[in-house]
């Protein structure tokens, strides 16, 4: 068993994943990841974490791909102090012109892959007395969302099931928050948005009162008061990462 602490990012390929990872590296972490590019784990080595980088876990909806995560972290290291995971997809678009089937890809990727990660990563963490999970849903959820009302309707109910848990477990000493991006400057959502387009990107900025898009280096960090251990006092909190809009 290690003594360094031991921190699971779930998906290490994409979004705020890579940055996630080198925060935590340079926090003195070891680390389990999904689906890491192989140039990413040397870079976490050089940094001085022992990494076990998982494929074939990218959907933490079907069963049993969380709880492999976390077998890679028991197995190897002993022990899971922080878990973090974002997931889904956005499907934009107003309630009148939704269909069913937007609802059920939504509530696949954006209710039942958290539910799995939950269910997966708080068990050792309770039996350990201590643990940070934190799950990345969006802010989206704090609020009725022109033109994203199935997406935000079901990003709340991921996020009111963490609060849940956070409760359900508070005593334990193991901490649940959630944080919620909107306006971040990658790849999905410039695709969803339709923000590669300078106009388009210009009217949405418009609605951001700090007048720009996020990074997704500044979100690792501002994240890491959830997962890197020096703060221990704060559990059930949903933070909007969103330049002030929520």
């Amino acid at each position: 068993m290690t003594d360094r602490r031991v921190a699971l990012v779930n998906e290490a390929g994409g979004y705020v994943g890579p940055d996630l990872a080198r925060q935590l590296a340079t926090r003195g972490n070891d680390l389990v990841l999904g689906n890491a590019s192989a140039e990413l784990v040397a870079e976490l080595e050089g940094l001085g974490a022992r990494v076990v980088n998982v494929e074939g876990a990218r959907n933490l909806a079907k069963e049993g791909a969380a709880a492999t995560l976390v077998s890679a972290a028991l197995d190897t290291f002993g022990r899971l102090d922080a878990a973090a995971a974002f997931t889904g997809m956005i499907i934009p678009g107003k309630f009148l012109d939704s269909s069913r089937d937007d609802l059920a890809k939504l509530v696949e990727g954006c209710l039942v892959a958290p539910y799995e990660f939950l269910k997966a990563v708080a068990p050792p963490m309770v039996a350990a007395g201590s643990g940070q999970i934190c799950l990345m849903t969006s802010a989206t959820a704090a609020r009725p969302t022109k033109g994203a009302a199935l997406y935000s309707s079901v990003r709340a109910g991921a996020t009111m099931m963490a609060q849940n848990l956070a409760a359900e477990i508070a005593s334990t000493g193991v901490q649940v928050n959630v944080l919620g991006t909107n306006f971040m400057d990658f790849p999905e959502f410039h695709a969803a948005a339709g923000t590669d387009d300078p106009e388009v990107r210009k009217f949405f900025e418009a609605q951001i009162p700090m007048k720009r898009m996020g990074q997704l280096d500044e979100f690792a960090s501002f994240a890491m008061a959830f997962l890197d251990g020096t703060s221990g006092f704060t559990t059930g909190q949903f933070v909007g990462y969103a330049g002030g809009w929520a």
